[in-house]
Parts: C-alpha cells; sequence; structure tokens
C-alpha cells in the first residue's frame, strides 16, 4: 500500500444536515451507500471542505444544521501522513499518537512499534459565516492548518455536477497544478500573457476609440496610455484560463469540454502522475458519464493505485465491482455501520441491488423469490418494485442469516423470508427481534412442505402439472422414489400403499421430490439423481412463482393466510402503506 495520506477517523458536527456523525474509515477504497438526503454527498463535501488548497471559500448559511449559525460547525480528521508529504518542513506542529481507535498524547516512556504520526485536523464554520483551519495540538494548543499543508495533502474531488474539470486546469491546489507547478509557473505564464500584443487585432475604429478613451482619462488625470491584455480578477486567475487541451478530429478541444466521464477519467489520469503520497481522492456518484466497462475501469485504477478514496454510488454496477472495496451505509438518521465483506460478498456479486433497495426482502432462495413475487405482486398500490422493494435470493439459509446480521448491523431496513431449519436458533431470534414481523420464518419446515401440506387430497397429483399443463417429468419423479418403470398416476397412487395410507404416502414422496430429499435412497448414485428432483418441481423463481399460483387455485391461501398476511402488513407498513384486512389481499 502507497505511502499516502489516510484519515484514521473523521468527526462531523452539525455540518448540512449531518447534526453527528463518527466514523473510522478502512484505509483503502470506502464505498458509502444509502437513501436520498443520507448524507452520503456531504460527507465527501466535508473531507474536501478540510483539504481545501485556498481559503477562499464561501460557506452559507445552508451549511449549518438546521440553518442555526449560532452553534457554528465542525469537522475532524485524525489523519496519518507519511514522511513523503514532507510534514516536517511544518516544525511548529506535534504529532499524536494512534491507539487504533483514537489519537492519544505520546507517551515517551513506552517502546512504541513503528509507524506514521498523526494529526487533528479541523475546519469551523463559524457564526459569522467564516472558515478557520485548524490544528490540534497535543498540548491543546490550537495553531493554523495553513494553506501550504492542505495543499500537501492534496485532495482530488469528482464531484456530482459539471466542475469535473478543476483538475485539468491550472487552478490552486488542482491535480494539473500540482503536476507542473514545480517552480515560478504562474509567474512565467502571467508574463507571456501580459507580453502578448492584443492591440494589433483591433479594427482602425476601435484603435480611434481606445486612443480616445486614453486622451479622456489623460485629461482626468488618470494612467492614460492604454493597451488590451488579458487580467485577473477577484476570484479568477489567468490559471484558471488554462487547461489541457486534447486532439479531437484535428481539432485541439479543451479536455473541459468533453463529456463527465472523460473528464473525470482524465483528472484521476493527471492525479495519478502527481507525487503518490499527496492524494485523497473523493468520488460523488462514482458511475456519472461512465458506461458500466469504463466504471469497472475506474475501480480497478482506484485500487491499483492504493491510496484512500471516498466514493458514492446508485449503481449496481459499481457496487458488483468493488469487490476490493469496503461497503458502508448512512441510515437516515446519519449513523454509519460497515458491511463485512465476508459476510456480504456473495450478495455483493448475486444481486448487487439489494445494497440499493428502499426495503431489501432476503428470500432463503429462487424459490422463495418466486414465491414471493407472486405473493406481492398486488399487496402494494403500485408494483412492488415501484415502492423500492428488492426480492432477493439469501443463497440458502445459513448464507442468508450472516447476511441478514450485516445488514441489520448496518442499519439497513429489510425484510426477510425463510424456512425453519431448526439451525442456529438464538441467531435467528435475534435477526426476528430486530425485524420485528418484517421476519417470516415458517414454524417448522420449508416452503413447499408448508404449501404441499394444505393441498387436498383429491388435488394432489394437480401440483405435477406445471404451468403448461405437463406432468410427465414430475410423475417420473415420483415414480423413481417408488421404484416404479410406470409413470403413471394410478401406478403411483396403487404403490403408495393401503386406501388408508396412500395419500398420506403421496404427500411425503412429493414433498420429498419436490425439495430434492435424498433419504432412503438405496445407493449414492441414487441419492445424487434423487436430490435433482427438485428442479424439476419448483426449485426455481419460475417454480416459486407457480407455487403460489397453485396455493391459490387449489384453496390452500385461507389456511396459509394468518401466517402471511401479518408478514405483508409488515412491509406495507415499512412503507407508510395501511395494514390489509384478512381476505383483502387480491391473489
Amino acid at each position: 500500500m502507497a505511502n499516502q495520506p489516510r484519515i484514521k477517523s473523521l468527526a462531523i458536527r452539525r455540518f448540512r444536515g449531518i447534526e453527528r456523525l463518527d466514523w473510522r474509515p478502512d484505509a483503502g477504497i470506502n464505498v458509502l451507500l444509502g437513501g436520498g438526503d443520507s448524507g452520503k454527498s456531504t460527507v465527501l463535501h466535508a473531507i474536501a471542505l478540510l483539504f481545501t488548497p485556498t481559503n477562499a471559500v464561501q460557506v452559507l448559511e445552508t451549511d449549518y444544521f438546521n440553518r442555526s449559525t449560532g452553534e457554528g460547525f465542525s469537522i475532524e480528521v485524525v489523519v496519518d501522513i507519511p514522511p513523503e508529504v514532507g510534514i516536517a518542513d511544518f516544525s511548529s506542529l506535534w504529532p499524536w499518537e494512534w491507539d487504533g481507535s483514537a489519537a492519544v498524547l505520546p507517551d515517551p516512556e513506552v517502546e512504541k512499534e513503528p509507524g506514521h504520526p498523526v494529526f487533528r485536523f479541523r475546519v469551523r464554520g463559524t457564526e459569522d459565516l467564516e472558515l478557520v483551519w485548524e490544528v490540534v495540538q497535543p498540548n491543546a494548543e490550537i495553531v493554523a492548518l495553513s494553506t501550504g499543508l492542505r495543499r500537501r495533502i492534496g485532495v482530488v474531488r469528482l464531484a456530482n455536477d459539471d466542475r469535473n474539470d478543476r483538475d485539468l486546469r491550472l487552478v490552486t491546489g488542482s491535480a494539473l497544478d500540482r503536476l507542473l507547478s514545480k517552480g515560478n509557473l504562474k509567474s512565467r505564464l502571467n508574463k507571456q500573457v501580459a507580453d502578448a500584443d492584443l492591440s494589433s487585432a483591433l479594427l482602425a475604429d476601435e484603435t480611434d476609440a481606445l486612443e480616445a478613451l486614453g486622451a479622456t482619462f489623460e485629461k482626468a488625470g488618470l494612467p492614460h496610455d492604454l493597451e488590451l491584455g488579458l487580467t485577473s480578477s477577484q476570484g479568477l486567475s489567468i490559471g484558471a484560463l488554462i487547461g489541457l487541451l486534447a486532439d479531437k478530429g484535428g481539432v485541439k478541444l479543451p479536455l473541459a469540454s468533453w463529456g463527465a466521464g472523460t473528464r473525470r477519467m482524465s483528472a484521476l489520469e493527471v492525479a495519478g502522475v502527481t507525487e503518490a503520497a499527496s492524494r485523497l481522492t473523493v468520488i460523488d456518484e462514482i458511475e456519472r458519464g461512465l458506461e458500466p466497462y469504463r466504471l469497472r475501469q475506474l475501480l480497478a485504477k482506484l485500487v491499483k493505485d492504493s491510496g484512500q478514496c471516498f466514493v458514492t454510488t446508485h449503481s449496481p454496477v459499481a457496487i458488483k465491482a468493488a469487490t476490493k472495496a469496503t461497503l458502508w451505509f448512512i441510515d437516515a438518521k446519519g449513523a454509519i455501520g460497515a458491511l463485512p465483506t465476508a459476510a456480504i460478498a456473495q450478495q455483493q456479486l448475486r444481486d448487487p441491488e439489494t445494497f440499493l433497495a428502499k426495503l431489501p426482502v432476503i428470500a432463503e432462495g429462487v424459490t422463495e423469490v418466486g414465491f414471493l413475487r407472486f405473493l406481492l405482486r398486488d399487496a402494494f398500490v403500485a408494483a412492488p418494485e415501484d415502492h423500492g422493494i428488492r426480492v432477493c435470493d439469501g443463497g440458502g439459509n445459513e448464507s442468508m442469516l450472516s447476511l441478514l446480521m450485516a445488514l441489520r448491523d448496518a442499519g439497513l431496513m429489510l425484510g426477510a423470508f425463510c424456512d425453519n431449519e431448526g439451525k442456529s436458533t438464538g441467531r435467528w431470534r435475534s435477526v426476528g427481534e430486530a425485524l420485528g414481523p418484517r421476519c417470516f420464518q415458517w414454524q417448522v419446515g420449508c416452503l413447499e412442505a408448508n404449501v404441499i401440506a394444505h393441498v387436498a387430497d383429491a388435488s394432489l397429483f394437480a401440483l405435477a402439472r406445471d404451468s403448461e399443463g405437463a406432468s410427465g417429468e414430475r410423475l417420473r419423479t415420483l415414480a423413481d422414489r417408488l421404484n416404479l418403470q410406470a409413470k403413471d398416476e394410478a401406478s403411483i397412487l396403487a404403490a403408495c400403499g393401503t386406501p388408508e395410507q396412500r395419500f398420506l404416502k403421496l404427500r411425503s414422496i412429493i414433498v420429498a421430490a419436490a425439495t430434492g430429499d435424498k433419504e432412503g435412497a438405496p445407493d449414492e448414485d441414487t441419492a445424487k439423481d434423487w436430490a435433482k428432483h427438485s428442479r424439476r418441481w419448483f426449485k426455481s423463481e419460475e417454480g416459486g412463482y407457480e407455487l403460489g399460483r397453485k396455493m391459490v387455485e387449489l384453496g390452500v391461501w385461507p389456511k396459509l393466510e394468518p401466517q402471511l398476511l401479518p408478514f405483508v402488513n409488515a412491509l406495507r407498513a415499512a412503507l407508510g402503506q395501511p395494514s390489509l384486512a384478512k381476505g383483502r389481499l387480491r391473489l
């Protein structure tokens, strides 16, 4: 990992929409997720404001929490600064020690492990709408945080507006400025511009008008030998007018006029060839202007650069590609929680939209996904997807449980729909207590068993008819389990035992085939074949939807409604919709 500044902790107080936030980001790429107005962009702007290379920054009343300027706001970081930044040049600054969670006073009596010093930097917004940059010393002394040091650390900021060309121009503190301004480049440019003869471009009458103006100035006792030349005004330097040009169809055009994605990629390339020790990167809505393949390239570049990076996104492509990043979730109250890589990695690849939905509902497997899509299709005013509900495949009981616990701890509002395998009961209980009725778990067994248990005896063979009315493949699985050559309904029913037992046996055989149960298989090869039987029944998203439809067609819904309706109503309540009474859910 390259020697670059790294923020160890960030504390925000009363800045914009965030009243209080404390965060210890990862040393690499940090991807911030969360709903609209949760504060993701505010966190990035806070970092950029603290390390801005100029004091000419305007602060507005809206930058204060609830527009209350009386209390002010503050943004404070503990930052690890490697020697390459040149912190030794600022001899008045004294370091703290990092104990793993906070900056603490150095203890000369304790032998220290090798590491970089850390410093506490802060920017405050005063009640007079002014900004004050400060360094908090270990002796409680407060000294100024100079623009020189802020420039040394440097922030490459790609915002979500149209100002992404800043690092492609010679603006103070930009990536291009840090790359080229090693000597007195701006002075030389200013002299070159001042020496340019612009008056030669004037027409005769324009020259006469300028000379007449000079004569008027002379009579008034003002400077009067007038010429035209480029000048800089307050807030706008000559350097800001100078930027990179690139060839496009034989014409040199400013890179600032190219597309948003090209500007972003170009700015990062410029930053990448500056001194590696002086760069933090903040990118708001990283997907903006980039095709999926270029978005993946950009994330791969950020990983390769090995710097600390702060990113927001609403793109499932970005989340799926960010396998080397740490994902964080910011809730509506500004609290930030980590999404542990080990617990979410499979879901990140399988269904990245899980982390972007307003209400993700984690289903145990593909059958449950299809069943829920049937169950919920008319449970809301509009389609569930239009309300921000996403039904997600959780990848199995144990995988789903770890995912639920990670999402719960990070602060996501979510739902769950799962089997009861009788395992990890304590962990399931804790998830159920946290989610309340939004967590549905069968009292015992699985989805298929609970639906099939309520199908009337006379309708059991109707389960074998698929969505196209065919039943041969499913009847074949039943015949195999009964060791029959024939696969007609009469032969299968006869093989199930006496009239008193046959429907009980038939029901259990159907459940076993539908779930791929291997119990009772005479040998290992047969067990492998039986395990595949579920694919011919409901073990697919389409099969789960079919099972839901059969639940209604075969009269099972009234028997399951007391269990399932509270779950549906809990999802409705999470979206601010009233509960449905019994019999009001149209299926």
